[in-house]
């Protein structure tokens, strides 16, 4: 039997249904397993306290697939979970009809981890991130096209966190057709084009969907700066509501451009919009100093902490974007300022966007607590599963 012995007292966590057993809580490795296969887990005096996929070169060196003694890992099992996580999403795939874009597998939340699975219109993007679904990568192919069979499959497994795993980046069909350059989606009334073979992620931000619609509820009739804009996703929601006026900065060009393109594509004036390449720290600086203002302002960085000993200096580059975005804003103003950075809590953020009201000399109220959307679930038991956290401010005089 290929198994893993805990250390004494180190099996509290799986007790709780935490899905993780980190490398320093393993005490003897049985039956040298290979990287992705399954193994038993027992505690220091044996006691069977789950079943999960073996990673020898992570920290995380074991992520469970259950709990449950008498449930088999086969291609039953995958082909199950699929099942599952597929019924959930279904109230939204038929919200959105035939382009529709929505996450329908998000990896321990649905017991199924390390794998991502997105949907764009008829193609699905699957994202492995860890050596068990990569092990069971054919079986999960099969459980796809049984269940989704007029759908084409499409690989994105190169995330960096493969490279903590000792995986190669993958990327190519894996069933059906050739994705074209760019796909249509839905969302709501706006529509979007997407890369789903290089962009960002599997190709889009999928998970800040009801953010946007709320962050449009803020802007018909006002001025808006949109940071970090990436494609153009915060953009389109507001100038479908009617912005006054879009002020989208970026860095990429490329991505920049495709912005251009979306607003294109949902019929927007471009006299209302002004598409600023740059640094949003740097242009953000310039405008403080020429006395720009603005009625609603969306910071949505890209994540600034990927370790631990990076914390520190990713909370001061929160904390200067959030100062510099409320000495920006108008009295009354709004403020959507979101961190996707899993390894920063929400207490943290929280205390670091208050730091930043208080040193720009502002009073603020929290009008909406904001996270990932409802097709992006957490495990109960898993709180870094929550990585996506925001606030909607108001600022007063």
């Amino acid at each position: 039997m290929k198994s893993i012995i805990l250390k004494p007292k180190r099996e509290k966590n799986l007790l709780r249904r935490h899905p993780w057993i980190f490398s320093g809580a393993v005490a003897e490795v049985r039956g040298q397993p290979q990287p992705g296969e399954t193994v038993e887990i027992l505690s220091a005096n044996g006691t069977w306290c789950g079943r999960g996929a073996y990673s020898p070169r992570s920290q995380i060196a074991v992520r469970l697939w259950t709990f449950a003694p008498d449930e088999a890992i086969d291609d039953a099992f995958f082909r199950s979970r699929l099942a599952r996580a597929l019924t959930a999403r279904q109230a939204q795939m038929n919200t959105d009809g035939p382009l529709a874009g929505c996450r329908l597998v998000n990896a321990e939340a649905d017991g199924l981890p390390g794998l991502i699975v997105d949907r764009y219109a008829d193609f699905l993007v699957c994202q492995i991130q860890a050596t068990g679904p990569e092990y069971w990568r054919e079986a999960i192919v099969r459980g796809l096209r049984e269940l989704l069979p007029a759908f084409s499959i499409y690989e994105r497994s190169d995330a960096r966190v493969r490279d903590k795993e000792g995986l190669p980046a993958r990327v190519g069909i894996l069933a059906g057709r050739e994705p074209d350059d760019l796909i249509e989606i839905t969302e709501g009334r706006c529509r979007f084009l997407v890369d789903i073979k290089t962009g960002h992620k599997t190709g889009f931000y999928l998970d800040q969907r009801p953010n946007r619609a709320m962050a449009s509820e803020y802007a018909t009739g006002n001025a808006v700066l949109n940071c970090f804009a990436y494609t153009g996703g915060f953009a389109v929601a507001c100038a479908m509501a009617g912005a006054a006026e879009i002020t989208n900065i970026e860095t990429s060009a490329a991505a920049l451009d495709l912005c251009r393109r979306n607003l294109e594509l949902n019929g927007i004036d471009h006299a209302r919009i002004d598409n600023v390449e740059g640094d949003v720290f740097v242009v953000l600086r310039q405008y403080r100093d020429a006395g720009r203002q603005f009625d609603l302002i969306i910071l949505d960085p890209p994540k600034f902490a990927e370790s631990r000993h990076q914390l520190e200096r990713a909370s001061r580059g929160y904390k200067d974007i959030n100062l510099l975005a409320f000495k920006l804003l108008r009295p009354g103003g709004i403020l959507f300022t979101f961190s996707c950075s899993g390894l920063l809590d929400r207490d943290l953020f929280q205390k670091i966007v208050a730091g930043a009201a208080l040193d720009a000399g502002r009073d603020a109220q929290i009008v909406r607590w904001l996270t990932q959307g409802p097709d992006h679930p957490s495990a109960l038991h898993f709180p870094e599963g929550g990585y996506l956290k925001g606030l909607a401010c108001r600022v007063w005089e």
